[in-house]
């Protein structure tokens, strides 16, 4: 299948250039169930099966607790994967709208399911929590970091937790979110649609299309402020290789 293994030039490369995997890790990952948590347990589920360090995959869904998600179609697609699927079932919804009535939840919300993830990754024996962030979170982050708190950041590609003896690896740093959406309608990926009230109504999604109008104006601009990032060492990044697929990426946009 030539979507998947576009996604998975991405991913082998992400994986090698920041050593995200080690002989013998057992890795959780994280499925909110969007398009990003999905593609990402679909990669490396494939990347398992010939990578030359063997690496073991569980696959943990924190359930924050709003009526009505059916997990079963996620449930199945890892049953075809052969990953182990676990539900986490938590109040998280209740405590933030129903209980503390938060106006900015996003912050704390995060916080919480970070929490349980980590949890859960610990109890079922994992070593490593895979993230679904991609090439365009990437930016966006640096840019949210640049224009509300003043300050040059990013999140990692490899981050260590000495509280938990757990890293956080993000495998889909290079992949463009437009590959993300193509591979996930191409393969009808059983993405769920978030039911969160503050879902898209946030500061990430006005930066999100900030970002695309400028990129309209400035073709790859997302690219040169990867490669800033990377160039200048922000956080883990480093100026390895370069991004490939950059005239197609502007020319479809």
């Amino acid at each position: 299948m030539k979507e998947l293994k576009h996604i998975l030039s991405y991913t082998r490369r992400a994986v090698a250039d920041y050593e995200m995997i080690s002989p013998g890790d057992r890795i959780a990952v994280g499925i909110s169930a969007g398009k990003d948590s999905l593609t990402l347990l679909y990669a490396l589920a494939a990347l398992r099966r010939f990578y030359p360090v063997p690496f073991e995959l569980d696959a943990v869904t924190i359930d924050m607790g709003f009526d009505g998600m059916d997990f079963a179609p996620i449930s199945a697609l890892c049953r075809e994967l052969d990953v182990p699927y676990h539900v986490i079932p938590t109040k998280i919804s209740h405590i933030i709208f129903d209980v503390r009535k938060e106006s900015n939840p996003c912050s704390l919300c995060a916080k919480m399911r970070r929490g349980a993830l980590h949890n859960a990754a610990k109890e079922l024996g994992c070593n490593r929590v895979a993230l679904g962030h991609h090439f365009d979170d990437v930016v966006e982050t640096f840019m949210l970091n640049l224009f509300h708190e003043g300050r040059i950041g990013c999140f990692q590609p490899v981050t260590y937790l000495s509280r938990t003896d757990l890293h956080l690896i993000r495998p889909l740093i290079y992949c463009p979110e437009k590959d993300i959406r193509y591979f996930a309608n191409k393969v009808n990926l059983p993405v769920i649609k978030s039911p969160c009230p503050a879902d898209g109504n946030t500061e990430r999604e006005e930066m999100k299309q900030l970002l695309r109008t400028l990129d309209r104006e400035h073709k790859g601009l997302r690219y040169r402020i990867f490669g800033a990032i990377q160039r200048g060492e922000i956080d883990g990044f480093k100026a390895v290789g370069r991004m490939n697929g950059i005239e197609a990426y502007e020319d479809s946009e």
